[in-house]
Parts: structure tokens; sequence; C-alpha cells
């Protein structure tokens, strides 16, 4: 094993580390399933794969995800096992701008259609559509990309809810004016990370002199 990949693999552990921290700390709790809350980690696991490329950084934000359910005890409450997923996606989608990604939001909304509660709520599935419109302006705004993320997340997240656990409609379109609120919390909570992320190991760089090729950090929010 090459000196790099150690140290690659070092770097990843310890953004696992930090990950499995953020898990502990909820901010809310998850609408309609009263032991599942949204932790830091939400803001957290989509940055990832952007530091060490879309492979390396989903197989990490695995590795937390299940590190944590093992810690919690293999919950096999299938709201829990659920919310393994969504983040995985999110992940890919803030990587890296890709046209492929955006097949996940166009997938979840005819799923969540093709469901009896989802014809009637035909309308929530509408909010999948950010991620696709975020894609165009994926480049200039930082919050367009979180955005486009979270609601990626979200778009997996739905699908799957409403054909696990076959949620009302009603139910649906009562969240319709909270979803807003939650993902732009989300959004910008992942937009900070990021940047706080990108300044500190930036800055950590130009300091200490660490060498780290396989860290790819945006040079518009780094410390030079």
């Amino acid at each position: 094993m090459s000196k790099e990949l150690q140290k690659k693999l070092l770097f990843i552990a310890l953004f696992v580390l930090v990950g499995i921290g953020a898990m502990q700390v909820p901010f809310s709790q998850l609408i309609g399933a009263k032991s599942i809350r949204f932790s830091l980690f939400d803001f957290y696991g989509p940055i990832v794969a952007a530091f060490v490329g879309s492979i390396w950084g989903v197989a990490a934000v695995a590795i937390m995800q299940l590190a944590n359910w093992a810690w919690h005890g293999f919950n096999t409450d299938l709201g829990a096992i659920i919310r393994l997923f969504p983040i995985l996606f999110a992940a890919l989608y803030f990587a890296k701008k890709s046209r492929l990604v955006l097949l996940v939001p166009t997938i979840a909304m005819i799923a969540f259609w093709a469901h009896p509660e989802g014809r009637i709520a035909w309308y929530y599935a509408l909010y999948w559509l950010i991620p696709i419109l975020a894609y165009f302006l994926y480049d200039r705004f930082l919050i367009a990309r979180a955005l486009g993320a979270t609601f990626t997340a979200h778009a997996v997240g739905g699908a799957l809810w409403i054909w696990g656990l076959n949620m009302k409609a009603a139910l649906w379109i009562g969240l319709i004016p909270i979803v807003w609120k939650e993902r732009l919390l989300m959004a910008i909570g992942i937009m900070f990370t990021y940047l706080a992320f990108n300044y500190l190991l930036s800055a950590a760089q130009a300091k200490f002199g660490l060498k780290l090729p396989f860290v790819k950090l945006n040079p518009k929010y780094t410390k030079i």
C-alpha cells in the first residue's frame, strides 16, 4: 500500500469519525416518525464526497451510517432503515455536477406518482424539480448546489417512505408548507459546513505544510 493511499485512508477515517460524532447531535424531529431525528450529520454528510471524490465519499458516508446504525443496536424499524439511503444520493449530487444524478429526483417523482396516495398528493413531488433546476445554477451559486443536494435526499426519502410506510395523501399535503423551511435550513447548513471545512483544510495545508493531493478544495473558498 502506497504512502499516499495510506494518508488518504487515514484522512477518510477522520472524516468518518467526525461524521459519526455529528450524528449524535440532533436538531429536529422527522415529521411523521417520532423515533427519527435529523442531526448535524444532515449538514455534514453531503459535503464529504466533494472533498474526496464521489466513490470514496459515498463509501465513507455509508460507513458512517452503518457504524451509527450498529452503535444504536441495528434498529430494524423501517423508517430508520429508509433513513440510511437519502444522504448517499445527496453526497453524489453535491460531489460534482452530473446529468446522471438528475435521474434520481426524476425516478423518485415517477415512483411517488405511481403510488395511489402519491397520485392524490401529486403536487408534493414537484419539490423534486428543485435539484433539476439547481443543476443549471450549480457552478454559479453554492446555495443552489446545496439545495439540489438536500432535495435529492428528500426525493429519495419521499419515494421510499410512501412505498415503505404507505403514508396517507393528507399527511403529504400537510407537509408542503413545512418542507421548504426545513430544506432551506438544511441547504444553508450544508453550504456553511462546506465553506468551513474548505477554509479549515486549506488553512491547515498552508500553515502546517500538509500535502494532501487527494483532497479537492474549491479555490474560491480557500485560504492561501
